[in-house]
C-alpha cells in the first residue's frame, strides 16, 4: 500500500520524544512526510529512541520556521483540536476527516495539524484550516497525548485506505495557503477603499468572519482567481471615476456601516 500525499504537521512540538512517538506512529500507518514547525529539540536522542524501527519516517521530516511554509502547496487543511472552537468553525469525526483527506490526495497534497503539547493550536495557526477534527473522548479528560492524537488519525487514514477502494476523487485543485493569504490581503484592501468597515471595537471581527467563510468553502484555484478579478475590477471602476479618496460620510456609507456591523455581530 503506498503512502498518500499526507502531511502530518507538529506546530511547536516541545518534546523531543514525542516526535519519536509520531514518527514511529505513521509507519505503523504507512505515512511518510512529517513535518516539524519550530520544535523545541530536534535532532535529539530521546526522538531516536521513541521512533523505534522509524528512523528513516524521523530522518526525512522537515524542519521548517513558519506554518506557511509547512503548508506550502497543499490543498485541504484539518487541524485538530480537543478544545471547543466558535461555531464557524466546520467540525467532522475523525473518521469522516480521513474520508475527506483521503479524496483530497487525488487532487494535491493534504495536511493534518497538531499543536503543542501544552497548549494546541491557537486561533491564528487554525487560520489556515479548512476544518477542525474531533477525536472522541471523555468529557472529564478529552486531552489526547500529542503521538496518541497522531495514532488514531493515522489509523483511521488507514483504514479508509483499506475499506473504502472505491473514494471519489474530489475535482479540481484547492488553493494552497499563499493563495488564499493573496485573497484575504485583497480583500482587506477593497474593504477598506470602499470604505466598508468593521465597527466593532477590536475592528478584526468582519475580517476574520470573511475569512472563515471562505475557508469554509474550500475555494480552488480558479474560483480564488475569479474572486480577485472581481476585486481588481472594483478598483479599477473606482479609479476610473475619480474615487481614489474615500467619499464624503452620507447614506451610502451610513447604509454600508450598518451592513458590516450586522455581518460582524452573526
Amino acid at each position: 500500500m503506498s503512502s498518500p500525499d499526507i502531511r502530518i504537521v507538529l506546530v511547536e512540538p516541545t518534546h523531543p520524544g514525542n516526535i519519536g512517538a509520531v514518527a514511529r506512529a505513521m509507519k505503523n500507518m504507512a505515512l511518510e512526510q512529517l513535518v516539524l514547525v519550530s520544535p523545541g529539540q530536534f535532532p535529539h536522542p530521546q526522538a531516536t529512541a521513541r521512533a523505534s524501527g522509524a528512523g528513516d519516517v524521523l530522518a526525512r521530516a522537515r524542519v521548517v520556521g513558519s506554518l506557511p511554509e509547512a503548508l506550502a502547496g497543499c490543498g485541504l487543511v484539518a487541524a485538530t483540536t480537543a478544545r471547543a472552537r466558535d461555531q464557524y468553525f466546520r467540525v467532522l469525526d475523525v473518521r469522516d476527516a480521513a474520508v475527506r483527506l483521503m479524496r483530497q490526495t487525488a487532487r494535491g497534497p493534504a495536511a493534518v495539524l497538531f499543536g503543542s503539547e501544552r497548549a494546541g493550536l491557537t486561533n491564528e495557526q487554525l487560520e489556515a484550516a479548512h476544518l477542525l477534527v474531533r477525536i472522541p473522548a471523555s468529557d472529564a479528560y478529552p486531552s489526547l497525548n500529542l503521538a496518541m492524537a497522531v495514532q488514531l488519525v493515522a489509523y483511521e487514514l488507514f483504514r479508509v485506505r483499506g475499506v473504502d477502494t472505491e473514494l471519489t476523487p474530489e475535482a479540481g485543485s484547492l488553493a494552497d495557503p499563499a493563495e488564499l493569504t493573496r485573497l484575504y490581503e485583497h480583500f482587506a484592501t477593497v474593504l477598506e477603499e470602499v470604505d466598508f468597515r468593521d465597527r466593532t471595537q477590536s475592528g478584526t471581527h468582519l475580517m476574520a468572519r470573511i475569512r472563515r467563510l471562505f475557508q469554509r468553502a474550500e475555494l480552488d484555484r480558479n474560483e480564488v482567481n475569479i474572486l480577485r478579478g472581481f476585486l481588481s475590477a472594483v478598483q479599477g471602476r473606482r479609479r476610473h471615476a475619480g474615487e481614489g479618496k474615500p467619499p464624503k460620510p452620507g447614506a451610502n456609507d451610513e447604509l454600508r456601516s450598518r451592513s458590516a456591523a450586522r455581518l460582524s455581530k452573526r
